[in-house]
């Protein structure tokens, strides 16, 4: 018997139930008393917040962990206009570094979890997961603000990852953004990618190659890309064969998307540095439109 593709993308489209909802807001409570019992963290100006797809309510039933930020504002880093220094905005040098910071999260988590239940990643700690609360990976940052040539900035989070380098994010840009589009989509946004991220599991359990290594970040942020009018229909199947259809026919070529940017709308989606390419992207959206039978 043919599969009820309408059926599946109804029963897709809703987010985890209340205990999952209650599991996820457990882990990150806990992390934020952990922080609170430090010693060394208490005298600091140090806040706690969930982020990514459980923060932005575009998490699935599949994905059982959730990502939490642990934002120190004592220390900020920058980004200033090209030919500016830091004297300019009178930015004065840091006291505290964010290699120590990220040293007393860590031994934080281990005094309040134990050790055989924390470990330490490049980018962040993976806390394990028990009855009480889901995986979590905690990720310490400080402010990141990106200033204007007026002296005005905005205000970010950065992380700089063990290996080297650095991560920029923007975790409020991205969801006020979110949640802007869900509201002018009539909440089709979000079902949406929890739809197309349900699909894409479900296409990597059944050995599709194309779905693997496609994160759930970037599914949101592609969708994201949508026009408005490609979610006013009546249906899941017509939402999702809409969708489809502008993504697939808009990374053809670079040209076509090079400007899409993340949910934020402050990094680019193509350009720079990504775990994911343009050809990527529209293998995984054409092996989609396929294995949803659209024609």
């Amino acid at each position: 018997m043919a599969q009820d593709w309408e059926d599946t993308f109804n029963a897709w489209s809703k987010p985890p139930g209340q205990t999952e909802k209650d599991r996820c807001a457990n882990a990150e409570s806990a992390i934020r008393n952990a922080i609170k019992a430090s010693d060394k963290l208490k005298k600091r100006n140090v806040e706690v917040f969930t982020q990514g797809s459980y923060r932005n309510n575009t998490n699935v039933k599949k994905e059982s962990d959730v990502d939490v930020a642990i934002v120190c504002y004592d220390t900020f880093l920058y980004q200033l206009p090209e030919g500016s220094t830091r004297e300019d905005f009178k930015i004065s040098p840091a006291d505290y570094s964010y290699s120590t910071f990220k040293n007393e999260v860590g031994e934080a988590l281990v005094a309040y979890f134990g050790s055989s239940a924390v470990s330490r990643g490049n980018k962040a700690f993976n806390i394990k997961e028990n009855s009480y609360h889901v995986e979590a990976d905690a990720a310490p940052f400080f402010e990141h603000k990106r200033y204007n040539k007026d002296g005005s900035h905005i205000s970010g989070v950065q992380l700089e990852p063990d290996n080297g380098g650095s991560v920029i994010n923007w975790p409020e840009q991205h969801y006020e953004n979110g949640v802007n589009k869900n509201d002018q989509t009539s909440r089709n946004f979000k079902a949406a990618v929890r739809i197309l991220k349900s699909l894409a599991i479900d296409m990597e359990d059944n050995n599709i190659v194309a779905a693997k290594q496609i994160p759930g970040f970037l599914i949101e942020c592609l969708v994201w890309n949508v026009p408005n009018n490609s979610f006013n229909y009546n249906t899941y199947k017509q939402i999702m064969r809409a969708c489809l259809a502008h993504l697939f026919n808009n990374t053809r070529k670079d040209e076509e998307c090079s400007e899409w940017g993340e949910v934020s709308e402050l990094k680019y989606l193509f350009k720079g540095m990504h775990k994911w390419t343009r050809e990527q992207v529209h293998s995984f959206i054409s092996s989609a439109w396929d294995y949803a039978g659209f024609e």
